[in-house]
């Protein structure tokens, strides 16, 4: 057996080395992805050595990437494509809106777009305004377009990881194109199995679409007064949050996290904001017109009166600053994360 991923990074990196070994088809495109380099951030390290005829570094053209990993798709190979930072993204709109995710439905459903499109988005590292954003939003409404974000549990495959584990399934499995998040903090964040976790429970809420939705818990904690729901990276704080305001307020929280992001799919997260009747979103993109608004507005359609408070948490609605403390005041933190908790619960008692 393979030593287990000890990190989001080297299970991904993992995902990617198993597709490649296990599918001819899959063939990955994106600047700078070679050996020794192995990609901006090391995603892709060692596969152009073990793989060189099906790693293709490329122009500095995020259009044409996709562009060429939609006709790959069609012909019937699995492109992965990565964007060396997800602000850049945004070239790639027409490509993915207006061509990759429409092609099933113009040529008839059995044209397949197996193409997987890969990113790191986030700020927290001072990369600045231009380098920080996260723009997933953008791309959550588009029909045909399958959005995914991994979370770092270790999951029930060792060799992979569940985030490498997500990202090989896209790359394998997937008969959409997909749009796959990844955030630069969660690149170092460790894989955890149930049995490391000393304080939080796990539960798997199924699979729909195929990908996990967890709930996370606190151990021998009261009923929950609250239902938190975040993803990626954000997920990861909502954890750390769920402690503080259990030790030092008595407030308790279950987390519900969501690995697909589109299409919507939030029955479990339904069942759990009933029981708190209170739910709050948590997510790193700017707070206008978010991820969170659209569950809330999903919740509250499905719950009606059963959902006496609703709240949102994410970035200023502004440009993410390059220096850190400016920086840190624009992305929410855990401190943030109590702090909103508490003025829910305290004020709906």
């Amino acid at each position: 057996m393979k030593q287990k991923p000890a990190a989001v990074l080297a299970s991904l990196n993992a995902g990617l080395h198993k597709a490649l070994e296990d599918d001819p088809q899959v063939i990955l495109l994106g600047e700078d992805l070679l050996d020794p380099y192995g990609g901006s951030f090391k995603v892709t390290k060692g596969l152009s050595s073990r793989f060189p005829e099906r790693v293709i570094t490329t122009p500095i053209s995020e259009a044409g990437i996709t562009g060429i990993a939609g006709g790959m798709a069609l012909r019937g190979l699995r492109p992965v494509v990565e964007i060396m930072f997800g602000d850049f993204s945004t070239l790639i709109m027409d490509q993915v809106v207006n061509h990759l995710a429409k092609f099933s439905a113009i040529y008839g459903q059995d044209v397949k777009v197996p193409a997987v499109i890969r990113t790191p988005m986030g700020g927290r590292r001072g990369y600045g305004p231009t380098h920080s954003q996260s723009l997933e939003k953008l791309f959550l409404g588009v029909p045909g377009l399958t959005v995914l974000a991994p979370f770092h549990y270790q999951g029930i495959e060792p060799d992979l990881g569940s985030p490498g584990q997500l990202l090989y399934q896209a790359a394998t499995q997937g008969e959409t194109p997909t749009f796959f998040v990844e955030h630069k903090l969660q690149y170092l964040l460790k894989l955890f199995a149930r049995e490391d976790l000393a304080e939080h429970t796990l539960t798997e809420l199924g699979s729909p679409g195929g990908f996990p939705f967890y709930k996370l818990g606190l151990k021998s904690a009261p009923a929950p007064q609250l239902t938190l729901a975040a993803y990626g990276f954000m997920a990861h704080l909502g954890m750390e949050a769920m402690l503080v305001l259990a030790y030092e307020y008595e407030v308790f929280c279950e987390l519900l996290v969501p690995t697909r992001l589109a299409p919507y799919e939030l029955s479990p997260l339904f069942e759990s904001a009933a029981a708190t009747s209170r739910l709050l979103t948590l997510e790193e993109g700017a707070l206008p017109l978010g991820w969170g608004a659209e569950v809330l507005a999903r919740t509250a359609e499905a719950l009606g009166s059963k959902l006496r408070k609703a709240g949102r948490l994410a970035a200023a609605g502004s440009v993410i600053p390059a220096a850190p403390r400016l920086e840190g005041e624009c992305l929410p933190d855990v401190a943030d994360i109590v702090a909103k908790a508490l003025e829910m619960v305290e004020s709906h008692g």
